[in-house]
């Protein structure tokens, strides 16, 4: 990837991933120093960037890759001052985030009527007679789109989970 390549379709993520990283530290600064980390890797690797179709998503896995690391060394170094090996409330807040995020990756993936009535039943809190009226949907393709928007994700969920699991 060429430079101006780079300019053009990287950096303009510096905004979101910072954010992001915002979110899942709490601090300004902090935050700040993560996306400078990431937009150095992703500096450093822009030869082999043209392999991955969504950079964006390849940013955000390596910022919350960094964020993780920088929680697992903080307990360490708390674990190791006073003598405990206890898994610090962080690494479970990172966990948690990393499920949110795992979550809303699946429902990005859904088909659309799905994605869309999941979207507006669960996130938004539309009730039912609102996402017909919207979508034009019956009250039996409603339930039925949300049924299976439901199964699909608590599927995909368990084999992502499963997968990470063995892996780790």
């Amino acid at each position: 990837m060429k430079p101006e390549e780079f300019n053009r379709i990287i950096v303009p993520m510096r905004d979101s991933l910072k954010q992001m990283a915002r979110r899942l530290t709490g601090d300004d600064d902090q935050a700040e120093d993560m996306v400078q980390e990431v937009m150095l890797k992703m500096w450093s690797m822009r030869s082999t960037l043209e392999r991955y179709a969504d950079k964006k998503a390849l940013a955000a896995t390596m910022l919350r890759n960094k964020i993780k690391d920088g929680w697992k060394h903080a307990a360490y170094e708390r674990g190791k001052a006073s003598g405990l090996g206890e898994p610090a409330a962080e690494d479970l807040r990172a966990e948690r985030c990393d499920e949110v995020e795992l979550v809303k990756t699946i429902v990005d993936h859904l088909p659309p009527l799905q994605g869309l009535i999941f979207r507006m039943k669960e996130i938004e809190g539309y009730d039912s007679d609102e996402i017909m009226q919207i979508t034009g949907c019956s009250a039996d393709s409603l339930r039925q789109n949300l049924s299976r928007a439901r199964r699909k994700i608590i599927s995909d969920y368990a084999k992502l989970t499963r997968t990470k699991a063995h892996k780790d």
